[in-house]
């Protein structure tokens, strides 16, 4: 049964007058984020190329992503109804400037202190940008849904409008600004700096503006009564993935991990007095760990699959744009929908949406057909997070940014904990069994030293260090051999990168050509496979909002709580 909805006068304008500004500030900050992150990945080259950094360098200075995003969601929405909206965005804003000057600083840094100090300044411009983000996304969520207490799914999906059209600009500056055998790359401090327009954007937009409490603030709600709405089931589903945090990116035992975790579900049981929470906020938390599986983690691998389907890494990219420039238009109309289906009939059509979308691009042969399976997903993808953040916040206002905030870090958690890493793994599973059937031989040749692992279950891949050989015939990995000796590298590093050279000059070089396109098609087929076997995720929860519908129906169907609920 739909929600009984109206767009009045006051849904449009706002609880307060300056409601519009502050929205579109939000909306500024999230675009600065995406257009931060689309470029980043295209100017990775450049880095390497006039600071000397290896692969590996360059992972750990974009390393963190998704995960420290959560994690800073997460602390940010405990804090922010104790010190409100207004401190929290203006630190947001001061990080994003810091990360931009300590970025643009890696030329004279390098010229000073050569490529350690270079280093520096781009994995700590890095790290605050993503922490600038992570505030940024626990202050505006509940802001919006503060200033639009009637109509939070149709302005928090405009909110949310903001990281795709990021992703346009970065994107669409990439593809232009990269340049090709013919021109040389627009200079990466010039591509880099794009994201700065927003941030100066959003920080003009807040001066001198007066920001609300939350509606649970307002109201009189005590933070440890919005702690309770919180409550120990809701808290075990964040300590549940902490604890995957502590073992897969600290290295720490999954004894030590689980009691870390433990002892943080019990600190927040003593805070609370013990409240138990609410199943259903609980099993909402459960479904956005699934939504950022499959919309975030999918997005870190899709462009690179397509691709690999079109034989083309640009048209990969520019597909890639296309579906962002799919959700971007689509997010400004979630309100008409939901007046008609209801929050939770939008979620579940978006879900069966996203699992054919999935199941058919992983059946794609050719543009065409990329293209119409890339409708579909994107389709799906599009009103899934923002909607759920609003689903959660009207449900349970009393918890103000705590709530919708748990919702946000957990779907980000989720998406670098299980998302990235499962769709990988699935690549790696699928891959591997592929090229072995092919050619055992070619196998043993390309695949990986030890198991790789994710959750429980365990594969042995294909060595992305050889495919990387084979792809660019060497290239790479004489280049980072030369730099490492340069510099003086620890013995082992250098004899490891010497081992890999022998292997591809001695050895690998001498059937290349009919090893690369077996191996080829070996990721072809894992790429396509992990597509195939995603779409099972979106399937899930379709099954889940279905169950939503009945549980509310019993209840007189779907209906925004209010705070005196």
């Amino acid at each position: 049964m739909a929600a009984t909805r109206s767009h009045s006068h006051d849904d449009r304008v706002g609880a307060v007058p300056n409601s519009q500004r502050l929205l579109w500030a939000g909306f500024m900050a999230i675009l600065a984020a995406g257009v931060g992150f689309s470029i980043r990945a295209g100017i990775l080259g450049q880095w390497a190329e006039q600071y000397g950094f290896t692969q590996t360098e360059l992972g750990t200075i974009t390393g963190g992503g998704l995960t420290g995003f959560g994690i800073i969601i997460l602390l940010s929405s405990l804090i922010a109804d104790r010190i409100g909206f207004g401190p929290l965005m203006f630190s947001a804003f001061v990080m994003h400037v810091i990360s931009a000057g300590l970025t643009l600083a890696t030329g004279a840094a390098f010229a000073a202190g050569g490529k350690p100090l270079a280093f520096q300044c781009l994995f700590w411009g890095m790290f605050l940008f993503a922490i600038g983000n992570g505030i940024a996304e626990a202050v505006v969520n509940p802001l919006v849904a503060t200033l639009f207490p009637k109509n939070k799914t149709h302005y928090l999906n405009i909110l949310h409008a903001g990281w795709p059209g990021g992703l346009i600009a970065g994107g669409l500056a990439s593809y232009f600004m990269a340049g090709n055998d013919a021109t040389k790359p627009v200079a990466w401090q010039i591509q880099i700096s794009l994201f700065m327009i927003p941030v100066v954007l959003y920080g003009l937009m807040m001066i001198g503006q007066r920001f609300p409490k939350s509606e649970a603030s307002s109201s009189g709600v005590s933070y440890r009564d919005m702690l309770g709405e919180l409550g120990l089931l809701g808290a075990a589903v964040i300590c549940g993935l902490l604890a995957l945090f502590f073992k897969n990116d600290l290295g720490l035992s999954p004894i030590v991990s689980g009691s870390i975790a433990a002892g943080l579900l019990v600190a927040f049981g003593a805070a609370t007095g013990f409240r138990f929470g609410h199943f259903l906020l609980a099993f909402l938390l459960l479904v956005h760990a699934m939504v950022g599986y499959v919309e975030l983690g999918t997005d870190s691998w899709i462009s690179k699959i397509t691709g690999t389907i079109m034989a083309s890494k640009a048209n990969g990219l520019l597909l890639f744009v296309y579906t962002s420039a799919l959700m971007f238009i689509l997010r400004f109309f979630a309100g008409p929908i939901v007046e008609r289906i209801s929050p939770l009939g939008l979620l579940a059509a978006s879900a069966a949406f996203g699992a054919t979308g999935l199941t058919l691009l992983g059946n794609a042969e050719g543009a065409v057909m990329c293209i119409v399976a890339a409708t579909v997903y994107g389709i799906g993808k599009t009103f899934l997070w923002p909607t759920m953040l609003a689903v959660v916040s009207e449900q349970f206002p009393k918890g103000g940014a705590i709530t919708i905030g748990a919702a946000g870090g957990v779907g980000m958690l989720a998406a670098g904990l299980l998302g990235g890493p499962g769709i990988g793994f699935l690549q790696d599973q699928n891959a591997s069994a592929d090229l072995r059937k092919a050619d055992q031989a070619v196998y043993e040749r390309y695949k990986a030293p030890k198991e790789n692992e994710f959750l429980w279950l365990k594969t042995v891949g294909l060595d992305g260090s050889k495919v990387g050989v084979l792809e660019d015939g060497g290239k790479e990995a004489q280049r980072a051999l030369e730099l490492l000796q340069k510099e003086n590298a620890k013995p082992e590093t250098i004899e490891a990168q010497k081992s890999l050279v022998s292997w591809w000059n001695d050895t690998a070089s001498t059937s290349a050509a009919a090893d690369k396109p077996l191996v080829e098609q070996a990721g072809l087929f894992g790429g396509r496979q992990a597509l195939k076997l995603t779409a099972f995720v979106p399937a899930a929860m379709f099954v889940c909002y279905l169950l939503l519908l009945g549980w509310f129906r019993t209840r007189g169907g779907y209906q925004a709580k209010g705070m005196h609920h």
